[in-house]
């Protein structure tokens, strides 16, 4: 026969141990958005870059100009002929297909892309946050916060 008192204290084990489930559980999702946030903060800008060579890896000079410039005045400052001269089939960077990109640094309104080609050649590029506007990167890289 059970008595009165045997299960006196059971209803608060039960809360302890749902407040526990919670509590670990909400941690693990924090951790988890963390290292998220941090290993995809610069993907958009990544997968911009990555699109870009593959423009030129097809030869589609045109579409890969206009990732670079975005505006009028964009392009009055950088015309396709420079462009083709930095980035055409008579450029150093004619052979496109085995880059890799070494280093993506968050910097300001934008993000620096150290890409690695074969032989040995680097070129940071600049990616805009906003727009995804690329072009060479201004500085070789982030000034140190003051």
């Amino acid at each position: 026969m059970a008595g009165y008192l045997d299960h006196y204290g059971a209803g608060v084990d039960r809360r302890l141990k749902i407040i526990k489930i919670v509590a670990i559980s909400v941690a693990v999702l924090l951790v988890a958005t963390g290292i998220s946030l941090f290993v995809f903060h610069d993907y958009r800008q990544e997968q911009q870059v990555k699109r870009f060579f593959a423009l030129l890896e097809r030869h589609d000079y045109q579409a890969a100009y206009e990732l670079w410039v975005r505006t009028e005045t964009d392009r009055r400052g950088y015309p396709f002929a420079s462009f083709l001269q930095d980035w055409g089939p008579e450029s150093d960077h004619r052979s496109v297909a085995d880059f890799r990109i070494a280093k993506s640094r968050s910097c300001g309104s934008g993000v620096i892309l150290t890409v690695d080609f074969s032989g040995g050649k680097e070129e940071k590029l600049w990616v805009e946050r906003n727009n995804l506007t690329i072009g060479f990167s201004p500085l070789p890289g982030c000034p140190p916060p003051r």
